[in-house]
């Protein structure tokens, strides 16, 4: 276990490592960006010089002058004028989606402030086809209508492993989520990510108990592995050695808990952006062809009439789904905490990590539920409770004899 936490620690800290120096080399390139225009002007430049066509397409507005410009919304139009080079020609793409546009608002950006605009509501309609582009919109600044335009970008086709992920995971989830909001009474997407989460997580069962009785197995093993740690204590290849030899006796494996979570993942990720986006109009190229004469503005987007899936719920919703996680950390955590009642601290230091995880994480995923639309929260709080009910039955089970778990003794000598 030291040897995998050491290994762990080394590439969380490679990770780290790269995302200082490239958000460094980013905030370089943006300065450099900035430095080459002139002063009193409007810098206008796409997040990238390269983009894949399922890659949200992205520019930034940087007012370097000396009043606030207003750019006048267009919607269901796109933000500003894009155009592919076809046959030695600059060709204008349009796009007008069925988007609400009753809070659509003019775009307004302050002197010496900068504002990014993503095309998310019309990237596969507008860049849907790889090639050279190039955006542009008009302004007033000082009494003179002004064209700005930002540099050429290339959209190229997307990586093998982001269609391996499309075709397998978010397509047939997607297609799912449509199909169960089709059948749900009223068109409700409430029932709809109800059902879809439930379904995901029976699917996903079998891992899932996996992973759970291997975690479980771990924390009846914890008190004789801190045996071995006290025992041979500053001979960290005996301690790997014993170790390893109790897991061998035990016929269990510290990644027996992980490979199970981690199958998981492709689903559930896909799972969690299905919900995000689905209503997006721009993927209905995502649809499977039985659903053409499906529209999504039927669907109805509140959960039993009370509330908007579309929109982040700050409050009530947040403290159910930080509820829910609490009480499912403290199920996974509840027989390694008995175990470990009355141990030195020094010796209890999984334990004292277990609180803060128990109490931290809840936090954590009640403010990211907040900042996200509710039909998010709802998954997550469906699928939280998913795993509540699942954890009871191997908490319970765990009082009885497993006939897979192998016996283990601890040998004091």
């Amino acid at each position: 276990m030291d040897k995998f936490n050491k290994i762990l620690k080394n590439v969380l800290t490679f990770l780290i490592i790269f995302l200082i120096i490239n958000y460094i080399a980013q905030s370089c390139q943006n300065k450099a960006t900035q430095l080459n225009t002139n002063p009193g002007s409007v810098t206008f430049t796409s997040t990238a010089n390269e983009f894949s066509r399922r890659e949200d397409i992205t520019v930034n507005i940087f007012n370097d002058s000396k009043e606030a410009i207003t750019i006048p919304k267009e919607c269901p139009g796109e933000p500003f004028d894009v155009y592919r080079f076809e046959n030695n020609n600059w060709v204008q793409k349009t796009a007008a989606p069925k988007l609400d546009c009753s809070t659509a608002v003019d775009l307004k950006i302050e002197a010496g402030k900068e504002l990014k605009v993503a095309y998310t509501n019309w990237n596969n309609a507008l860049f849907g086809d790889m090639g050279r582009y190039k955006i542009s919109f008009n302004t007033t600044i000082a009494g003179k209508v002004t064209t700005f335009t930002t540099n050429e970008f290339l959209v190229v086709k997307e990586g093998i492993f982001r269609q391996l992920f499309t075709g397998l995971f978010y397509r047939p989830i997607y297609n799912g989520l449509i199909f169960l909001a089709y059948i749900a009474p009223n068109h409700d997407l409430g029932i709809a990510i109800l059902l879809l989460t439930i379904l995901i997580r029976t699917i996903l069962l079998v891992p899932s108990q996996k992973s759970m009785k291997s975690q479980r197995r771990m924390q009846d093993l914890q008190p004789r592995l801190n045996k071995i740690k006290e025992q041979y204590k500053g001979d960290q290849q005996k301690i790997a050695m014993e170790t390893m030899a109790v897991w061998k006796e035990a016929k269990i494996s510290p990644f027996g808990s992980c490979l199970p979570i981690l199958m998981q993942f492709p689903f559930l990720i896909a799972l969690f952006y299905v919900i995000k986006n689905g209503l997006n109009p721009d993927n209905t190229f995502m649809m499977y062809s039985q659903y053409n004469n499906f529209s999504l503005s039927d669907i109805n987007t509140g959960l039993f009439g009370i509330l908007d899936l579309t929109k982040p719920n700050l409050y009530v919703l947040p403290l159910i789904i930080g509820g829910l996680q609490f009480i499912q950390m403290k199920l996974s955590f509840m027989k390694n905490a008995k175990k470990q009642e009355g141990q030195a601290p020094a010796k209890n230091e999984m334990a004292m990590a277990n609180n803060m995880m128990t109490y931290v994480m809840p936090v954590m995923i009640a403010v990211f539920t907040a900042s996200l639309p509710a039909g998010v929260g709802i998954y997550w709080g469906t699928s939280t409770s998913y795993g509540i009910i699942q954890q009871l039955f191997v908490n319970k089970g765990g009082k009885k004899k497993d006939p897979e778990e192998p016996t283990v003794r601890v040998i004091n000598g």
